[in-house]
């Protein structure tokens, strides 16, 4: 029985055909040649930076280059050529001045804008008048300039405003992204983010969403952030109480604290003395926050109702008054002196007084004349003051005490002793 024709008997072919016939078709299939490449340095150029176009796989010796804007030869797109023989270069119309050719075919461009965006054609001449081309693409990208957070209500009341947040500028290609608190936006009905996340609202606004608040710009060569911004949110403040160290102090001594309560954050504090801002003595220090008062040493003039007001940028609140007596002790001493002194001197006059008169009765009493009387003498005869030689009449003791010289008579009448 013959074996099978046709078909059947190619299902036996030897492995070692089959390996030569393989190696004949690779030995006889003509080689590729390798065409020339664009490879952009970088792929992604931020403006005001150098990008190359480098020439790749392009032909050995050639004749020269020449490179255009766009993708078709047209003179009037010609931005630079090269002869190799020569080596000389030619600027074309579209030369910025920024170009620069490589003998390899490499084409420099410095300081890319984003008008340098778009296609670029290298066209080689070989050296047997056959021409390749390629093209390569540049894409500059604008770096992002720092953005600006803006807000459409610079002073929104706590549980009644809604606010508007726009990250800007706006520009193309840009992606945004906001942060609060150094933290990523979180769930919430009253954040909204707009479609392009360009804006962001905080609807009925409180103090928990007052910031601060950061949006981030990117593109695909450089990222961006803002500085951060705070919401001033109004609220209503309230009302601070005082304390104080002693409410009754005595002069030159102290120190005296009054301290402002309050539990209100990111307010400013205010003293007033006797319902008028107070003015700082010597005397007087305010600690870091204005929240202390330290009086040392304290004066009589320090003595009065003091209040501290709280405020914020929409309203503020002021605290009952305190107030502060001072006694000044020195004084009331110099007054008992005084009034000590008046009375010793008044009881010394007065012993003084005592004195002189004392003394006067007594050296003027042997002095006095004998008391006249009736039929009393050997005579019976009475002797009257009138006939007394230099007879005067008597002088008040006053004028005596006044005037020691003065000579003072004193006549007794004895009428007991008189007959009927």
């Amino acid at each position: 029985m013959e074996p099978p024709s046709g078909p059947a008997s190619r299902r036996h072919v030897p492995w070692n055909r089959l390996l030569l016939a393989v190696s004949l078709l690779t030995f006889w299939t003509p080689p590729t040649t390798a065409q020339p490449t664009i490879e952009t340095m970088p792929p992604l150029a931020a403006e005001g930076s150098d990008v190359l176009l480098l020439a790749h796989n392009v032909a050995k010796n050639p004749l020269g280059y020449s490179w255009y804007r766009g993708e078709r030869i047209d003179n009037s797109q010609l931005i630079v050529s090269y002869r190799v023989a020569t080596n000389l270069t030619t600027k074309g119309p579209t030369h910025s001045g920024r170009e620069a050719l490589y003998p390899n075919g490499t084409l420099l461009i410095q300081s890319v804008t984003q008008k340098d965006t778009g296609s670029y054609m290298l066209l080689v001449t070989k050296d047997d008048l056959q021409t390749e081309r390629q093209t390569g693409q540049i894409h500059v990208h604008l770096v992002l300039p720092t953005p600006v957070i803006t807000s459409n209500n610079s002073k929104p009341w706590e549980h009644k405003d809604t606010v508007v947040l726009t990250c800007g500028p706006e520009t193309q290609n840009t992606s945004y992204m906001w942060w609060i608190s150094n933290q990523s936006l979180p769930k919430s009905t009253r954040l909204e983010l707009s479609e392009d996340k360009r804006t962001l609202t905080v609807v009925t606004v409180t103090r928990k969403e007052k910031g601060p608040y950061v949006c981030e710009t990117r593109n695909l060569v450089s990222i961006s952030r803002s500085d951060p911004f705070t919401l001033d949110v109004l609220y209503p403040v309230a009302q601070p109480s005082l304390q104080v160290s002693n409410t009754t102090v005595t002069e030159h001594e102290g120190p005296v604290v009054l301290t402002c309560l309050t539990d209100e954050t990111g307010v400013s504090i205010r003293w007033l003395f006797k319902g008028q801002s107070l003015l700082l003595a010597d005397r007087m220090t305010l600690s870091s926050d204005s929240s202390t008062l330290t009086i040392d040493p304290v004066s009589r003039e320090d003595a009065g109702a003091y209040q501290c007001e709280v405020s914020n940028r929409g309203n503020s609140s002021r605290s009952g008054p305190l107030r502060l007596r001072v006694t000044w002790r020195e004084n009331a001493q110099a007054l008992g002196v005084g009034a000590i002194t008046g009375i010793v001197i008044g009881v010394l006059l007065v012993l003084t007084l005592l004195a002189v008169l004392g003394c006067f009765i007594f050296l003027h009493r042997g002095n006095w004349p004998p008391a006249s009387t009736s039929g009393g003498g050997p005579s019976g005869s009475s002797v009257s003051q009138a006939s007394l030689p230099d007879a005067r009449p008597p002088a008040p003791i006053y004028q005596e005490l006044l005037h020691p010289d003065t000579d003072v008579y004193c006549n007794i009448s004895h009428k007991a002793d008189a007959g009927p």
